[in-house]
């Protein structure tokens, strides 16, 4: 397929949604000054995670209707099952959040890094289906799921410790206190920048390496190469979590460790 396209470029109404998203943005240029008019946005990312969000919501009713059967079954099931690969998934999210952050405040913090587990899980695996192109490959997604763990870092920060979470921005020294507030909202400003390119250049890199491989040899499936992205897949989604985690542990801290 040419560059930038996937099988969703397929669907009836895709010109026409391209026309109508070229009305909102205009692609830049490789210098990121100016942007070529007659060139179309990409929009493949938004059919992709759209496609991933209804996977996820295939998966989470198939989940729920099993749990729900459950009560009627003696032992567990002899093969691995949707719902035993979720509670597989759930149960490594919860663990790793609790090492962090306590077991209190990662029960409560599961349904949010849980979601953005899952969604980049499985957006990173779709790069692996031939034809089609993972949504954390573009920066707008990435982006997207960093500003989430952004903000719910500083709402439940301010939430818990009030005042005292925008104090500590200060740090301890009253003479060096804007000096150390100018580094703070820097670092703090770059944290959801820092994990959306993060997230975004390894995809892009994986999905890169995984499509040139597959056009060299067609008629033989570069295994190594699918077991190395799968790899990636699985540690990116953790690197994502694992930081979001400590973001947000760090910033319900009681105010007196800070």
């Amino acid at each position: 397929m040419p560059h930038g396209e996937s099988w969703f470029s397929l669907l009836p109404f895709h010109e026409r949604f391209l026309a109508f998203a070229k009305i909102f943005g205009k692609p830049f240029r490789e210098d990121g000054l100016t942007w070529y008019a007659h060139e179309q946005p990409g929009v493949q990312h938004i059919y992709a995670a759209l496609l991933v969000l209804l996977l996820l919501a295939v998966i989470g009713v198939i989940t729920d209707t099993s749990i729900r059967d459950a009560k009627n079954d003696l032992l567990p099931p002899s093969k691995l099952t949707v719902r035993n690969f979720v509670e597989l998934l759930v149960g490594a999210c919860f663990k790793m959040m609790a090492d962090i952050m306590g077991d209190k405040a990662a029960r409560y913090f599961l349904p949010l890094i849980g979601t953005c587990a899952f969604f980049i899980l499985f957006s990173n695996a779709l790069g692996l289906v031939p034809g089609f192109l993972p949504p954390t490959a573009n920066f707008n997604t990435t982006l997207g799921c960093g500003l989430v763990i952004f903000c719910s870092t500083h709402i439940y920060g301010l939430k818990v410790n009030g005042w005292n979470h925008i104090k500590h921005l200060f740090g301890p020294i009253w003479w060096l206190a804007p000096l150390m507030f100018v580094i703070e909202l820097v670092s703090h400003i770059a944290r959801p920048i820092s994990l959306g390119i993060r997230l975004m250049a390894n995809m892009t890199a994986d999905h890169m390496v995984l499509t040139i491989f597959l056009g060299l040899v067609p008629w033989l499936v570069p295994l190594p190469m699918y077991v190395l992205g799968a790899v990636v897949v699985a540690v990116q989604a953790f690197v994502f979590s694992l930081l979001s985690t400590v973001y947000i542990g760090m910033a319900i801290e009681p105010a007196e460790h800070h």
